[in-house]
């Protein structure tokens, strides 16, 4: 009996990890984003699919410490300083967004016919956004660090706040259906908790990771990461309130430590592990055949509290002074419920404020509403227009004229620039970079907004009239498409252009531009050379090898433009084994050896 019940429990492990592993590549291969891999994964294993997990409710409490380790990660990179600076945010747009987003889910509740307590708990918990699904669409997208994530989670702190007072809300609603009266001490517990969370973090942490790191035991390190993740997460449940925010607040104490690094590396493999685990569970948690009985009221009720939602969002977003771009994406983002309402809904429940029928609606809305959001921000990408840069306070390139025009002025640019300002060339200066174009301005350069993939623009920029054209961007495909255009519409110009890398030195060869150099080629040679110094070898023979390892190059590149990247391999210096029977090289002989593909196809 017992080998069959390891049996069946190690099945349903293979199950998990194998829905994941499959669905997350192909969803995220249809761009559809992982999140909604994951869900479609659980429905799949779960109670509504193939039936391999009867209980989704005890994989989804496990599964919450995903959820619970992400917000310490978060945590960890939230100095104090920088939550301080971070308040208006939390508690006056956190505040606005909930508050006005929950009397409007309320009113939509009272439209529906539930009671009046029913109706606020039914909106107050789909206003809780996912932490979990909203953090990881930031992440996906790369906009975590950006003013607007930022502002995101500063959002979703005050919504993860705002499930302790809405907990006792239903502690004072309950003696009303169920006869008790103890309404506001989970208040008292939560705040005492919370502040020996404070204190342990501020006094205790930081000393016993020094006495750890001391005893250079790695496992016990690990061991640590997890005990405080787990044990300030337990701390906050026993005190009634959320336990990723005692998790969020254990990682803010330690931002500051020289530890936070190894703390951070310790948690994630559990994390990325656990948060996957908690979004199949979501999906587990789909009843497809409840909603099939009502699903006239499940689609009326996610599509009225999305809409809402969304509606409230908006406006607060435009009223804290945020763009119609930005207040759009905090929607699509922020329309859904999340995991805390899961919480609140199973307490009004127990407390009889909602019965099991409104319970299972409003769930199974909220999971719906989860598994929406990666469409609808998939939908966001897809449609929303680029956001136009505001070009206040930069000069568009019209009626130029100088003897020299530099397409792109960053570092490359930049650079390359001073001699000639130095002798005393007239130069004009173009660049797509609003931002780079601002700050360029501060060291003395007067650099106008331009696209030199367009012909009318390089004419607006005095190309019929410059000498030489400098092609300085760094996108290969850009500085491809300005030499195209250079050599149709202005052919007496002679081009200059900045390479990516060796293939494209040879196709810029092959094009006839007048001079190109790979971007890392002078760098790299002055660097190399300059080891040879340091190790002792005498300047002579240092200026013969840097000569030698030009020529080679040369004159490979000349064999590769003649015929293809594989050309003049045994022009490389290698370090490879070279099979007996050898013949010791010269130092400047040729070697041949099995030269890795990225030498070839780079060079330098």
């Amino acid at each position: 009996m017992a080998a069959e019940a390891l049996s069946e429990d190690l099945v349903k492990a293979v199950a998990l990890l194998g829905a994941g592993v499959v669905a997350v590549p192909i969803f995220q291969r249809l761009k559809l984003g992982s999140v909604l891999g994951y869900f479609a994964a659980g429905v799949a294993i779960g109670p509504s699919g193939i039936g391999l997990f009867s209980n989704p409710e005890t994989v989804l409490h496990v599964a919450e410490f995903g959820v619970v380790m992400f917000l310490f990660i978060i945590g960890l990179e939230m100095q104090p300083s920088r939550l301080w600076n971070l308040r208006r945010e939390i508690f006056g747009l956190g505040v606005a967004q909930v508050a006005v987003c929950g009397g409007l889910l309320t009113i939509v509740g009272l439209l529906a016919g539930l009671s009046p307590p029913a109706a606020f708990l039914a909106g107050m918990g789909f206003v809780l956004s996912s932490t979990a699904v909203v953090m990881q669409m930031l992440n996906e997208r790369g906009e975590t660090s950006t003013p607007q994530g930022q502002q995101a989670v500063s959002i979703l702190l005050l919504e993860d706040l705002a499930i302790v007072p809405l907990l006792a809300i239903v502690a004072v609603l309950a003696p009303v259906k169920a006869g008790t009266s103890d309404g506001f001490m989970p208040l008292l517990i939560g705040a005492a908790c919370l502040i020996g969370l404070v204190a342990a973090g501020r006094w205790l942490l930081n000393p016993m990771f020094r006495l750890l790191a001391e005893a250079r035991a790695r496992e016990v390190m690990t061991g640590a990461a997890l005990l405080v993740v787990l044990g300030s997460a337990l701390l906050m449940q026993l005190g009634g309130l959320s336990m990723a925010m005692g998790a969020f607040l254990a990682g803010v104490l330690l931002s500051e430590s020289s530890f936070r690094h190894q703390l951070e590396a310790d948690i994630e493999p559990f994390r990325g592990l656990l948060l996957g685990m908690f979004f199949l569970a979501v999906g587990m948690s789909l009843d497809l055949s409840a909603i099939a009985l009502e699903w006239q009221v499940v689609a009326l009720g996610v599509a009225s509290f999305m809409l809402v939602k969304a509606a409230g969002i908006f406006i607060v977003a435009k009223l804290f002074g945020s763009s119609s771009r930005n207040a759009i994406t905090r929607v699509a983002l922020f329309s859904q419920g999340g995991e805390f309402a899961f919480v609140l809904y199973a307490a009004a429940t127990a407390a009889g404020i909602f019965d099991t029928r409104v319970n299972a609606i409003v769930t199974a809305v909220v999971i719906l509403s989860m598994a929406l959001t990666p469409v609808l921000v998939l939908a966001l990408d897809r449609f929303l227009p680029p956001e136009q840069e505001s070009l206040d306070g930069v000069e568009q390139a019209d009626g130029l004229q100088a003897r020299v025009l530099i397409v792109g002025f960053g570092r490359f640019g930049q650079v390359a620039s001073q001699a000639l300002l130095a002798r005393g060339f007239s130069v004009s200066i173009i660049e797509v970079d609003v931002e780079l174009i601002r700050a360029a301005a501060d060291f003395g350069f007067k650099v106008y907004y331009g696209d030199g993939t367009r012909p009318e623009i390089l004419h607006a920029s005095g190309a019929h009239r410059a000498e030489a054209i400098l092609v300085c961007v760094d996108g290969r495909a850009t500085a491809n498409a300005i030499v195209r255009v250079a050599q149709a519409d202005f052919p007496h110009a002679k081009l200059f252009v900045r390479s990516f890398d060796r293939g494209h030195s040879m196709d810029l060869i092959r094009a006839g531009v007048d001079y190109q150099i790979r971007e890392t080629f002078e760098s790299a040679m002055t660097f190399g050379t300059q080891v040879l110094r340091a190790m002792g070898v005498p300047e002579d023979e240092v200026v013969e090898i840097a000569a030698d390892v030009r020529r080679r190059d040369d004159e490979r590149l000349d064999l590769q433009v003649a015929s293809d990247i594989n050309a003049g391999r045994d022009l490389l210096h290698g370090n490879a084994p070279i099979p007996a029977p050898l013949t010791k090289p010269k130092l400047r002989g040729t070697v041949h050896g099995n030269v890795p593909d990225d030498l070839s196809v780079e060079g330098g």
